[in-house]
């Protein structure tokens, strides 16, 4: 792996603490945090296959005084598995989670796989805002038939009509299958920060730690994002903002407007020049805005 050093501020640090939460019934939330223990509590949920290790705004999160507790979806890195587990089940959790560790609702960003499963927590009434950042749209909706590409459409109607055998699909992946793929698929402006040596490093940890129980964990993330949500969106209730680079034609077709028109009230932004990577190129900017929603 040739990765060039590491150049500008950083983008990403080890976790200030780490620990897991055990939920009624027993499984355990892992989580990481970052930023002042008394500080404004912001959730994270991160992207595929990855763990609570890799988090975002290495500075900005202690300059805002955020509290940013970055989760292991149950079945990656040190969470329980839930096997047949669903968005509804996931936004439970996190009920459970807030309710245990004192944090009231908290706002919450999801960013790319790992966007629906925040939706559905703002759809419970779970969180107080929400930040979309460059977030997985639901492939499955009608309105993407036949604008897919042909091995993304391949995979939405083998999670329709199969999902059994679309888990074991997705379950063949390692941490390499999933760093590769996403390289393959990323422009210029992405790779210049995937392939930094110190957020590869980050990354590469957090795809280990991601798959450390086995792929069941990254199996079931895949097949529940990849099919129709049973999520109500038009139950959000809370301020939403949904952040997207005008080089990301990866997570949305059509870089989430039609997913934004969905969310009552939800505010599309367009970053021009930024791509899939924009969560920590521009985490000052999602992190000001989401703290101001919230308040």
């Amino acid at each position: 792996m040739n990765v060039p050093p590491a150049t500008g501020p950083a983008l990403v640090a080890p976790a200030a603490r780490t620990g897991s939460t055990r939920l009624p019934g027993g499984r355990e939330l892992a989580w990481a945090e970052w930023g002042p223990a008394d500080g404004t509590p912001v959730l994270f949920s991160p992207g595929a296959a990855t763990s609570r290790s890799l988090g975002f705004g290495a500075g900005a999160v202690d300059a805002l005084g955020v509290r940013l507790i970055a989760l292991d979806r149950p079945g990656l890195g040190a969470s329980t598995p839930h096997p047949g587990r669903t968005f509804t089940d996931f936004a439970a959790d996190i009920a459970a989670l807030a309710r245990a560790r004192g944090l009231a609702r908290p706002a919450m960003v999801g960013n790319s796989q790992g966007a629906p499963f925040a939706l559905a927590c703002a759809a419970h009434g779970v969180i107080s805002a929400l930040a979309l950042v460059s977030g997985a749209d639901e492939s499955a909706h009608p309105r993407f038939a036949g604008t897919l590409p042909a091995d993304l459409r391949r995979l939405v109607a083998l999670v329709r009509d199969q999902p059994a055998a679309a888990h074991a699909e997705f379950a063949r992946l390692t941490p390499q299958a999933v760093w590769d793929m996403v390289l393959a698929g990323s422009p210029p402006c992405d790779r210049a920060v995937w392939q930094r040596a110190d957020f590869a490093a980050a990354w590469r940890r957090a795809l280990d730690e991601g798959f450390a129980q086995g792929p069941d964990g990254y199996a079931r993330d895949t097949v529940l994002a990849m099919g129709r949500w049973d999520i109500d969106l038009a139950a959000v209730r809370v301020p939403a903002d949904v952040w997207y680079g005008d080089a990301d034609y990866g997570h949305s077709p059509d870089q989430g407007a039609h997913l934004a028109s969905r969310v009552p009230g939800a505010v599309r932004h367009l970053v021009p020049g930024a791509g899939g990577a924009l969560l920590w190129t521009h985490a000052p900017l999602v992190l000001r805005t989401l703290l101001r929603a919230r308040s």
